[in-house]
């Protein structure tokens, strides 16, 4: 789900760098890859994923 997100980031800095679009410092092309980069590191360290104990019988 993280990795979705950050796609979904990737893209809305790609649109605004691709239209040149002035923006606010907060919402700028960097501050939006950074953000990118940060859910996809967050993806692939695992967070996230649901851990869940197994179920069934112990022999």
């Amino acid at each position: 789900m993280l990795a979705i997100g950050a796609a979904v980031v990737f893209v809305t800095a790609w649109i605004l760098h691709l239209t040149e679009t002035s923006t606010n410092i907060f919402f700028g092309t960097t501050s939006l890859t950074l953000l990118g980069l940060t859910l996809m590191a967050a993806h692939l360290a695992g967070v996230g994923a649901g851990w869940a104990p197994q179920r069934g019988r112990r022999r």
